[in-house]
């Protein structure tokens, strides 16, 4: 495989433009992702699918200008690009209406994305991009791989499959989700009245899981990992809006945990991270690394 398109960590999912009622701004939980891994000097890459439109090219400009692997974006010659409508309450906190059909719902598992997926240390990925065939089938294809497998639980309603969920748990190593994702996970596995670290040591006994992390949003974030528990309280910020904010977070705690960091470390530095995003407007900020090392250093507000 041509050492440009072996990337160390994969996203698989949407690529799409977060439509806002008064802008237009570059999205997709696993597209934000990566694009963070590759800010933060990872060599990453990203398995979608866009149009063959004006929207799906600007995306493929971005993808060149942020350092991804442009040759795993497929064009699909029927489907537009995908575009989600994006409202915000008076705290910040987005609302999402996901518009269909989407070029995204039809991503392959070519050739070239197997061995992609193959060779990657790390393979990201969310529930939203399998609520449709044929991407549910292929996503499912090429997470058979012996890369460390993250899931991003990101409940999008009504995207919201229990059966969708529970499959990608089990195909998992390190599962990331929000409180609000935890609460959904307690109601149907039954871990009501458990305490967080309750909660989370028993979704990875049930699933086999190596890591569950756990963002509280203001409240900070905490990680279970290989039977070790860490906590970080949250940063005050002024907050533009939390878009994107959780994927920052994963991001950066991904990056610490294969550069070899203590789950600690890891945690401090992934919620710096996501912090400082949701200080910002939109999903993929330009990263300003010495305000962000001042938060973990100081823990005063941004």
């Amino acid at each position: 495989m041509d050492s440009r398109v072996q990337p160390e960590v994969v996203c698989i999912g949407e690529v799409l433009w977060d439509v806002f009622p008064d802008d237009r701004r570059l999205g997709g939980a696993p597209f934000n992702v990566a694009c963070h891994l590759s800010a933060l000097g990872v060599h990453a890459a990203m398995i979608s699918r866009i149009g063959d439109d004006a929207a799906g090219r600007d995306i493929l400009q971005q993808v060149r200008e942020r350092g991804l692997v442009e040759e795993l974006v497929q064009v699909d010659p029927h489907l537009p690009t995908g575009e989600v409508l994006v409202t915000l309450t008076g705290s910040g906190t987005p609302r999402y209406v996901i518009c269909e059909p989407a070029a995204w719902d039809a991503i392959r598992a070519t050739t070239q994305a197997h061995e992609a997926t193959r060779s990657a240390t790390a393979v990201v990925y969310g529930s939203l991009a399998q609520r449709r065939e044929p991407a549910r089938s292929a996503i499912r294809r090429l997470l058979e791989t012996s890369a460390v497998k993250v899931f991003d639980v990101n409940l999008r309603p009504p995207h919201d499959d229990r059966v969708i969920v529970e499959h990608l748990l089990h195909r998992s190593d390190m599962v990331k989700l929000n409180d609000e994702e935890m609460e959904r996970l307690a109601a149907w596995y039954g871990l009501d009245g458990a305490d967080s670290r309750q909660q989370c040591e028993r979704t990875a006994s049930r699933f086999g899981l190596q890591t569950v992390c756990l963002t509280r949003g203001a409240a900070g974030a905490a990680l279970w990992h290989r039977g070790s528990w860490s906590e970080v309280a949250g940063h005050s910020v002024s907050v533009a809006d939390t878009v994107g904010a959780g994927d920052a977070f994963l991001a950066g705690l991904l990056f610490r945990m294969l550069r070899g960091d203590d789950p600690d470390r890891a945690l401090a530095f992934a919620n710096a991270l996501g912090a400082y995003v949701a200080s910002q407007p939109g999903a993929i900020p330009t990263l300003d690394m010495t305000r962000i090392h001042a938060m973990i250093e100081s823990e005063e507000p941004a």
